[in-house]
């Protein structure tokens, strides 16, 4: 396959993404991620939270030096951004740090302090999503580390899908995948993961609103706990 042309409208690439969801359903991870490289060439990117680096370790072998792209949103703990050090020292991907239209210091002078606590939307909406949608526009398709097992708003994720909100394919290899395929994946390759993950956190997010879960918990029950947000908007 050739990488996909200019030319495609939005309809064609939402006709894409449907079909391939339905296609690759029963793909593997590696396959999914081989599709996405034939098909959108330089015009494919990877997002990480760097929680962990399974998603970025694939798509290298499907593409080495692919660009992965994490979002620096000033609140991170220090393994989050030490693992990202070491993704990019380490593994043969091209990792694009973007950061928000406004320092911590600069937000707070706005907005006032420790607005996570007041707005975690409008937080994350300044942190995350608005820097994501810039960062992302000279992609057509982007991939995520989404899993179906996650939680209960995740549990449709399509391996393929349409990004409805920022009209490009969105593309889940390890939707289908549980935390021990996770872990099996990590053991087999050496893959590098979030040091946080090996001490109670089973999802990892900005420090301030990120905590351990407790046993029984899903995984994402540590993130924005004692509140009906589960997601911080870029998924969602």
């Amino acid at each position: 396959m050739t990488a996909i042309q200019e030319e495609r409208t939005t309809e064609d690439l939402k006709a894409l993404a449907e079909q391939a969801g339905r296609d690759l359903e029963d793909a593997s991870a590696l396959e999914i991620l081989q599709w996405a490289v034939d098909t959108f060439g330089k015009r494919f990117c990877v997002t990480s939270s760097m929680e962990d680096a399974v998603v970025a370790h694939l798509a290298s072998r499907a593409r080495p030096g692919v660009d992965v792209v994490f979002l620096d949103t000033g609140y991170h703990f220090e393994e989050t951004i030490g693992t990202r050090d070491a993704v990019e020292a380490v593994m043969d991907v091209n990792v694009i740090t973007l950061t928000p239209r406004q320092t911590v210091a600069e937000q707070d002078a706005q907005y006032g302090p420790k607005l996570h606590d007041r707005d975690p939307d409008l937080c994350c909406k300044l942190r995350k999503v608005e820097p994501l949608e810039r960062g992302l526009k000279g992609y057509v398709a982007w991939a995520t580390g989404l899993r179906r097992d996650e939680s209960p708003t995740r549990a449709n994720t399509p391996v393929v899908g349409w990004d409805e909100k920022r009209q490009k394919v969105k593309i889940s290899p390890i939707a289908r995948w549980t935390q021990d395929d996770v872990d099996a994946y990590v053991t087999e390759h050496g893959v590098l993961t979030n040091p946080l993950l090996m001490d109670g956190y089973a999802s990892v997010g900005c420090a301030p609103c990120t905590r351990r879960v407790l046993e029984g918990e899903d995984a994402r029950a540590g993130r924005w706990a004692g509140r009906a947000k589960t997601e911080c908007g870029l998924h969602g």
